[in-house]
């Protein structure tokens, strides 16, 4: 499977915003954006670029695509399956990706970010409804419950993560079990209930045309 291997800030400096890809070093002043607001390149101090509808389309989509960390030709296999879904387009798109297991992993607090999270579920130490489950695109479903396996639960990085969440509460559609270390899936989430800085509509109107 392909992985992106550049410099992750710089996607957060192209898309102008954090999309915490760092977990952690994104709340810190070591952050790229709080260093250099401007995008990357020679010229990106500079830069004075008038953007079409189509740009604003395509950087709207950029940034959802390297928030979730998925791929393009996979991003559009989930915009070709929220638009066969019954709802709203771009809705049904956030919802299938929030659902994604290495998301729900990040989400509940057993990762700092979601790449850590995907690497958590690669390696095995995750398990869905008693199952050992190691394909982070797998999508759960409400009733699912997802808990670390008994051998990986001295993990330093889950402990570690869990920890400096401490006091933070799991997103509305989620339940978190901290002494189980295991999540389950209320609901499918709201719009509402999506924490995504993005205007899913110009994604929809970018793959439209």
């Amino acid at each position: 499977m392909a992985v992106y291997q550049g410099a992750r800030c710089r996607m957060c400096r192209r898309a102008g915003m954090k999309l915490f890809i760092k977990g952690s070093r994104c709340y810190t002043d070591k952050c790229a954006i709080e260093r250099r607001s401007y995008a990357p390149g020679e010229h990106g101090k500079t830069r004075r670029i008038k953007e079409t509808n189509y740009g604003v389309q395509l950087r709207e989509k950029q940034k959802v695509r390297r928030m979730y960390g998925v791929l393009e030709r996979q991003f559009r296999n989930y915009f070709e399956k929220a638009a066969e879904s019954k709802g709203v387009t771009g809705e049904v798109l956030l919802q299938m990706l929030e659902r994604r297991l290495d998301n729900v992993v990040y989400r509940i607090g057993f990762a700092a970010n979601r790449s850590q999270a995907r690497q958590l579920v690669r390696h095995g130490h995750l398990l869905v409804n008693g199952r050992k489950v190691d394909i982070p695109s797998f999508l759960v479903k409400p009733g699912d419950e997802v808990m670390v396996r008994e051998k990986s639960r001295k993990l330093m990085i889950i402990a570690s993560s869990l920890e400096a969440r401490k006091g933070q509460t799991a997103p509305e559609w989620l339940e978190l079990s901290p002494e189980r270390l295991a999540g389950r899936i209320l609901n499918v989430p709201s719009r509402a209930a999506i924490a995504a800085p993005v205007n899913e509509q110009l994604i929809v109107e970018l793959y439209s045309k």
